[in-house]
């Protein structure tokens, strides 16, 4: 099996790869701070891309290697002796060489970073390996004789494992000239601290509803639900395709009807939703799904009792069911705690792969409990 047999680590599953989507939507702060940066000779030659998962991360990354790469240094004055006014824009077209080039893989100033196979090669390496690196260093020293800007992007930064971090961290303390490194990372609070002292943050934010329903339409993924969708997915796009390809709308719907009967649970729908995560080839995504939306019902539910009606409904019925089961600021500390408590719960039971069913269940029973006790106290 070759390296192109195998999957794209970088690439959303249903969703354009980041060097196909030509525009980026909802992060114009990000991408005026790197234009301000280049205009006034501060380019610092690594960037760290910082935000939530899906917020565009990556699509800014290849954005910024197209513009590098297309847009020559400027040189001496323009009309009159006046220099060239400084690009307002990130964007190069796609009929560019350049942007066709990245598009077919054959950009030779660009280098992507990413987990590569493992040992075998019949699948992708659990994190980025060190070997990885070298190929990196290689790219650099042998690509800089001709004085041209070198871009990298690593896709992601989280991934490096230590010895391949170190040897990163090498380039970015001796960076080669015109080289420009672009990291990207869900959670730079688990880098090196040498690593992100080494580069400059651009911080992208979650989506708009409006900036989301247009990413999603150029993923072709939009939909009629796509309000729903926004707030499931809280700003990402990523995670909104995702939500799309599981199923995910429906499921959370189904969880809201089944706590839609507390204080007096519904067991017979408690053990089928139980059931869907534990059938066979439901797979570990059904699982991590149903898991992440319930501990996203919580969150909400809890501030719900603090903030009131928290904009478009993520499922029929859900405003309703909340001001029920959360009416106080007690009722959403007693919410609050049990989100954390269940939260810690579900990350221990898929370490120590405890029976999905049996997972579930207690955390939906101990839900039934607190609102049992919570339709006491209240009444």
């Amino acid at each position: 099996m070759t390296d192109d047999s195998l999957p794209e680590p970088d690439r959303i599953e249903g969703a354009p790869h980041p060097r196909e989507t030509l525009a980026l939507f909802g992060q114009q702060a990000a991408e005026a701070t790197f234009l301000d940066a280049y205009a006034t000779g501060r380019l610092h030659h690594g960037w760290l891309l910082t935000g939530p998962r899906g917020v565009g991360k990556a699509t800014l990354a290849w954005r910024i290697a197209r513009f590098l790469l297309a847009t020559p240094p400027a040189e001496g004055g323009g009309l009159f002796g006046d220099p060239p006014p400084p690009p307002d824009t990130l964007a190069i077209g796609s009929d560019h060489p350049v942007a066709r080039r990245m598009m077919a893989g054959a950009e030779p100033g660009l280098f992507v970073l990413r987990r590569g196979p493992n040992d075998k090669g019949d699948r992708l390496s659990a994190d980025i390996r060190v070997d990885e690196v070298r190929k990196l260093k290689g790219f650099l020293h042998l690509s800089a004789a001709d004085g041209g800007r070198r871009v990298v992007i690593v896709d992601a930064a989280d991934e490096l494992n230590v010895a391949a971090a170190n040897a990163l961290l090498k380039l970015l303390e001796e960076p080669p000239a015109g080289a420009t490194l672009l990291l990207i990372s869900h959670q730079p609070s688990g880098l090196l601290p040498t690593i992100r002292s080494r580069c400059r943050e651009l911080r992208l934010s979650p989506l708009s509803p409006d900036d989301l329903a247009q990413a999603l339409n150029q993923a072709g993924a939009g939909a009629d639900d796509s309000a729903a969708l926004a707030v499931l997915a809280t700003g990402s796009a990523g995670e909104a395709i995702r939500l799309s390809n599981l199923d995910g709308l429906r499921t959370y719907a189904r969880i809201v009807a089944l706590f839609a009967s507390l204080p007096r649970l519904d067991r017979q729908a408690a053990l089928a939703l139980a059931d869907s995560a534990a059938q066979r080839g439901a797979g570990e995504s059904r699982l991590g799904l149903i898991l992440m939306l319930m501990d996203l019902f919580l969150s909400r539910l809890a501030r719900s009792g603090i903030v009131g009606a928290q904009g478009a409904e993520a499922a029929p019925g859900e405003a309703a069911l909340f001001a029920r089961l959360c009416p106080s600021p007690r009722a959403a500390r007693i919410w609050a705690n049990l989100h954390q408590t269940l939260g810690a719960r579900a990350r221990h039971g898929q370490a120590v792969n405890l029976d999905p069913a049996a997972l579930l269940l207690d955390m939906i029973f101990r839900i039934d409990q607190t609102a049992s006790q919570l339709a006491l106290s209240e009444a």
